[in-house]
């Protein structure tokens, strides 16, 4: 059976494929499938290739947590922007620390 991150598992083996140009997965009743495969980008992976990039896929997902949360986090860009106009880089700085030191990288 594939695994639910089975898009991912695709990209991470062939990383200049497109998904639903040279590729696509289905999901019925949580049984996921490829439906369609480009011969030119090599070939369909099998279950168990998919399956033992998996737990990488899985791990380098949760290695990008803490940029994830930074980047919902942040200010919004102009405001950022309107900071260091108005207060200066150093100020700018401070305000940016404090989304970082509340998310530390891993």
């Amino acid at each position: 059976m594939f695994p639910q991150n089975t898009v991912a598992c695709i990209q991470h083996l062939y990383p200049e494929s497109k998904n639903g140009k040279d590729w696509g997965v289905d999901s019925v009743n949580s049984v996921i499938s490829i439906h369609h495969w480009n011969t030119d980008i090599g070939t369909e992976p099998t279950e168990d290739e998919i399956n033992a990039v998996s737990k990488t896929v899985e791990d380098q997902w949760n290695a990008q947590e803490y940029a994830r949360n930074r980047a919902s986090a942040y200010p919004a860009i102009t405001d950022q922007l309107d900071e260091i106009y108005h207060n200066g880089i150093d100020s700018w700085k401070a305000v940016i620390k404090v989304t970082k030191d509340k998310y530390p990288k891993g």
